[in-house]
């Protein structure tokens, strides 16, 4: 696993704004987001650095949030990339689809202290579809 110092922000600077970064809590309990990019907060209509995966997605009801842990519980205990994709209907938004990559970082090389994962939606195509015809 690469640990976040492997990773130069300035080598990804036109892409930022899709990143997250989250650290891992305790055993996988929960995690928070150290890091959400810009065009991240603008998809999700608001920015939530500093919060935890539990504060953050609870509005969103006990199914989505039970989801969102499952995903990041998978890619940290067992050190995988971890590809989601599809339509956001868990933010009442289905119109919205999303695509994601989630890879788990570590500083020991054995443990996965953090998450990073790639966010990206197409904001031609939800335009095209939220017009009024």
């Amino acid at each position: 696993m690469p640990s976040r110092m492997d990773i130069d922000p300035l080598e990804m600077k036109e892409h930022l704004g899709w990143i997250i970064l989250a650290d891992v809590l305790g055993d996988c309990e929960d995690f928070r987001f150290r890091l959400v990019g810009t065009r991240v907060t603008d998809y999700f209509g608001r920015d939530i650095t500093g919060k935890t995966l539990s504060e953050s997605y609870a509005s969103y009801g006990p199914a989505a949030l039970k989801m969102a842990l499952a995903v990041y519980r998978k890619v940290a205990r067992d050190r995988v990339v971890l590809r989601t994709f599809g339509k956001a209907g868990w933010l009442r938004q289905d119109f919205l689809e999303f695509d994601q990559l989630f890879l788990p970082l570590s500083n020991d090389g054995m443990r996965a202290n953090m998450v990073m994962s790639a966010f990206t939606f197409d904001a031609r195509r939800q335009a095209l579809k939220t017009r009024p015809r």
